[in-house]
């Protein structure tokens, strides 16, 4: 019924759902708030997850498989992007790195879009804190981590060996 890529695809997807309902577990159950750069980072990895499951349900040819694979390229890399400047944030001394301000939900009603990207990814001071570790990583750093993993699978499954 699915071909490989395929069902790389579809599990990819399943994986970026996964972490986004464990995202939401760790903020509605274990009570986590979660920083402007957290929701940046939800917003790429849902965004990687709907490419792969658009992906995994379309049997393209090489040249559909590419440009899926060039979607991947887009939402993991923002991925990694943001959690990288998270992770860089963490790693910042406390009180060394300017705060974006107001809350997420407020930033997005007082200014456009583009402002907003742009005063979270050069602030973030309020994102230093660390609240949750797995095996000594924090959770940007597992999605750092994550993004990596699926962009090269995304692009391996897609771009290097797609189905012909």
């Amino acid at each position: 019924m699915f071909d490989r890529r395929q069902k790389i695809n579809l599990l990819c997807a399943v994986f970026c759902f996964g972490m986004l309902g464990y995202a939401i577990y760790a903020e509605k159950v274990l009570g986590f708030l979660p920083c402007p750069l957290c929701m940046f980072q939800r917003v790429c990895i849902g965004a990687a997850g709907i490419v792969f499951l658009v992906a995994g349900l379309h049997r393209a040819r090489a040249l559909g498989a590419r440009i899926y694979g060039l979607f991947v390229l887009l939402t993991a890399g923002s991925a990694i992007a943001v959690a990288g400047r998270h992770v860089w944030v963490q790693a910042q001394p406390p009180g060394t790195v300017p705060a974006c301000g107001a809350p997420l939900d407020a930033l997005m009603q007082m200014f456009p879009i583009f402002e907003v990207v742009h005063k979270v990814m050069t602030g973030g001071g309020e994102c230093g804190t660390i609240d949750w570790k797995f095996v000594g990583l924090s959770m940007p750093q597992w999605v750092l981590i994550s993004a990596v993993a699926l962009l090269l699978v995304g692009l391996w499954n897609n771009v290097i060996k797609p189905v012909r």
